[in-house]
């Protein structure tokens, strides 16, 4: 993360894995006027501005995009430009095309990081004034995607082209800037399905 986005020395992430409700790292343009990015650690799963506590009784894992300026948990955090960058090796997806879950790890094919797509959010308490930080994953519909529309488990009751798959949404390095500190035109422009030529995927090993 330090070498590749340049977010500068003795970044705190020390883990390894990261699961939903569990901490992670995500990279956001700098505050306070100051120049540059930062890396911070937050929940996965956003807390909005409204909630009456950090632990939530709803998923704020993922975001769909299509949603985004409606969607009440996000649309705060879209509307002000809180948008962050989600480092990976690899994440995974559930392929069921066996009629049995098989875990499959997607990497990138030139072996360089992930950047994923994602909101932020600085959650304040009011009793104590713990400020927690957190962050959402966007995802696209890829119904029609030849590689993300082969993940997670169909409904046999929907058609091919009305599952609503869905995939992340990756953000090339040289876009990460426009992401985090461009117009909100501009970062919605890169929302986009990548190819799947982009993708190392397969099976996970055990």
């Amino acid at each position: 993360m330090e070498r590749y986005w340049h977010v500068g020395a003795r970044q705190p992430w020390r883990a390894a894995e990261v699961f939903p409700r569990a901490p992670g790292p995500f990279l956001r343009a700098a505050r306070e006027n100051q120049p540059g990015r930062e890396l911070v650690i937050g929940q996965w799963g956003l807390v909005p501005w409204f909630a009456k506590t950090p632990k939530l009784t709803y998923s704020t894992n993922n975001a769909r995009f299509e949603e985004i300026t409606a969607k009440a948990s996000f649309k705060s955090s879209w509307a002000h430009g809180k948008r962050c960058i989600i480092p990976a090796v690899s994440f995974d997806e559930p392929n069921w095309e066996s009629g049995k879950n098989i875990w499959w790890r997607f990497r990138r094919a030139d072996g360089a990081p992930w950047g994923l797509a994602g909101l932020w959010n600085a959650w304040t308490d009011k009793t104590t004034g713990e400020v927690i930080e957190s962050y959402t994953m966007l995802t696209l519909n890829a119904d029609h995607h030849p590689l993300m529309s082969r993940m997670h488990k169909p409904d046999p009751k929907l058609g091919p082209d009305k599952q609503d798959k869905r995939s992340v949404v990756p953000i090339e390095l040289d876009d990460v800037d426009t992401w985090l500190g461009g117009s909100q035109e501009a970062a919605a422009a890169l929302v986009m399905l990548a190819p799947a030529g982009v993708f190392d995927a397969g099976p996970v090993v055990p």
